[in-house]
């Protein structure tokens, strides 16, 4: 019997931990700093919302991570990454003009 529920905690655990969007959670910090690295060296006034915005996605999807709170985490973190490569793309776009 005891074995059995260590082993269902056990079960539980590890599904739990592989559920948690670690993966979405690299991608959009990636995005993130790429997004801001081309827009300082560019031109820092174009798209600064759209970073900022990004930015504040990825905290709050690494608070809800820290909270357990995954598919929520995974939404803004895949929210995060989104606007940061359209940023991105826009200052790529407008320094090829």
């Amino acid at each position: 019997m005891r074995k059995s529920v260590v082993y269902l905690l056990g079960t539980i655990l590890i599904w739990g931990c592989a559920s948690a969007p670690i993966q979405e959670m690299s991608d959009a910090r990636q995005a993130l700093q790429a997004a801001r690295e081309v827009i300082d060296a560019t031109a820092p006034s174009i798209s600064q919302e759209a970073v900022e915005r990004a930015g504040d996605l990825l905290e709050a999807a690494e608070s809800e991570l820290r909270r357990g709170e995954y598919d929520k985490a995974r939404m803004h973190a895949s929210e995060a990454k989104q606007l940061a490569i359209e940023a991105r793309e826009r200052v790529a776009g407008d320094s090829a003009n």
